[in-house]
């Protein structure tokens, strides 16, 4: 992440001849807001003089307590390669505060921000890799999205199958404009199901990313005539899209996770960082797999982990560990999807590597067999437990795991448990078609 100035932003916006900047956040949901301001009125968003109403965004504040500061974060800076007709518009990350001047402590930024200056007391830092999935739809007359593809590729195909490799082509060069390093991009298993892999990073650099990722994915589907979502599952029978988190810490700028003298060459910090992974994966789930449809994605059959081990080898537990060593080595948590909030997913999964490595947490031995080809004996042998298998599961999880409820802090985990309770009781009460082709003509 380039480290820009505010006079560095004042030159790029008369260099780039900008007319409004978007002032974007998200809610703790992850869902992107944004305040678009006239260029004139840079110079008070930058001197942190800029208000809006926290009552008005879910899961912030009362409207009793409303008044709340936007501060741009000046390396997040960037201008939009679309343009409309005369000038363009740019984009500025904000960090949100209270009216006192204090961090406000429901914003998911400041939530990662506080895990990550955890880890560098400790002398640690965060690199990141994600690998998102989404799936391009056709929308209806109305321009109503569908979930309907005429795509007929799977894994790594090419064109002519691969329907949607036009506006994939465009994402990717929209998004090496606007400063993203961009690795690989394909076809994924599923019909109308794609992948845009793009370089590791600091954990804080990541996190927008993937925000800023989600929005032009979606912006440019919009401009073919197309619908991306990134819903973990949008069609039974089909794989679901997830978005496996690449892990590593660096310390004193080498990979704390590689020991060339050690078995493997893991070093006990890799080992005790996936222990704590593997003890608090069923509270971070909650945040890491936030929706209800995201436990139709964790089932088996569709390569999506669902039992709490790993791996130096096969993909089919929860964490696995790529071949390549030294600076490369990290460990892939493979069951988060794209609709958690980055922001979030990253600040609980660092806590329990954190407290894995501070507590000298033991984690189990690795299990290199296919672990779906296991009778349950077996995997209760191993050791072996599963995931939660609902959004209410992961919910009693997290509320009782004090680590993950420290890492989000009172505010985030008390207004994110209260919506996820009502989102569920929702869903709990609704008669679905599927009950209705079951029950209604049987009895």
């Amino acid at each position: 992440m380039a480290e820009l100035t505010k006079d560095d932003v004042r030159s790029l916006v008369k260099e780039h001849n900008v007319k409004f900047v978007r002032l974007q956040f998200t809610d703790i949901f992850g869902v992107l807001k944004n305040v678009s301001i006239p260029v004139e009125q840079l110079d008070k968003a930058l001197n942190d003089e800029l208000m809006f109403d926290g009552s008005s965004i879910e899961g912030f504040v009362r409207i009793e307590e409303s008044d709340m500061y936007l501060r741009p974060d000046p390396s997040t800076f960037v201008v939009f390669p679309w343009k409309p007709r005369d000038g363009s518009v740019a984009r500025l990350i904000c960090d949100i505060y209270n009216s006192d001047g204090t961090p406000f402590t429901g914003d998911p930024r400041h939530v990662l921000r506080k895990v990550v200056a955890e880890a560098e007391e400790m002398g640690y830092s965060m690199n990141v890799g994600p690998e998102a999935e989404f799936f391009l739809f056709h929308v209806n007359e109305e321009g109503q999205p569908t979930t309907i593809t005429q795509d007929k590729a799977g894994y790594f195909d090419m064109t002519p199958v691969d329907l949607g490799e036009n506006a994939r082509r465009d994402m990717v060069m929209t998004l090496q404009l606007m400063g993203f390093e961009i690795e690989a991009s394909h076809h994924e298993v599923a019909p109308g199901q794609h992948e845009i892999d793009f370089k590791y990073s600091n954990a804080l650099d990541i996190a927008d990313k993937v925000v800023t990722f989600k929005f032009v994915v979606r912006t440019i589907a919009q401009r073919h005539g197309l619908h991306a979502t990134f819903m973990p599952k949008p069609i039974f029978g089909i794989a679901g899209s997830g978005m496996h988190l690449n892990q590593s810490l660096i310390k004193n700028n080498t990979n704390a996770f590689y020991n060339p003298d050690a078995p493997n060459q893991l070093s006990e910090d890799c080992l005790h960082y996936i222990g704590g992974l593997i003890k608090h994966i069923p509270a971070i789930t909650a945040i890491t797999n936030p929706t209800i449809n995201s436990y139709k994605r964790l089932v088996s059959g569709y390569e999506a982990p669902v039992y709490i081990a790993w791996s130096y080898r096969n993909r089919s537990p929860l964490i696995r560990v790529p071949a390549k060593r030294g600076q490369s080595t990290r460990i892939e948590l493979r069951s988060p999807d794209p609709s958690c909030n980055p922001y979030l997913a990253l600040a609980v999964c660092l806590k329990a590597g954190l407290d894995g490595i501070k507590n000298k947490i033991q984690c189990p031995n690795p299990c290199d067999r296919n672990i779906y080809e296991l009778t349950q004996q077996e995997r209760e042998e191993l050791g072996i437990n599963i995931l939660p298998e609902s959004l209410q599961d992961a919910m009693v999880n997290l509320a009782a795991d004090d680590v993950i409820r420290e890492a989000l802090g009172p505010h985030v985990l008390h207004r994110f448990l209260e919506a996820k309770k009502i989102e569920w009781d929702n869903y709990r009460m609704q008669v679905h078609p599927w009950e209705l082709d079951q029950y209604l003509t049987k009895f």
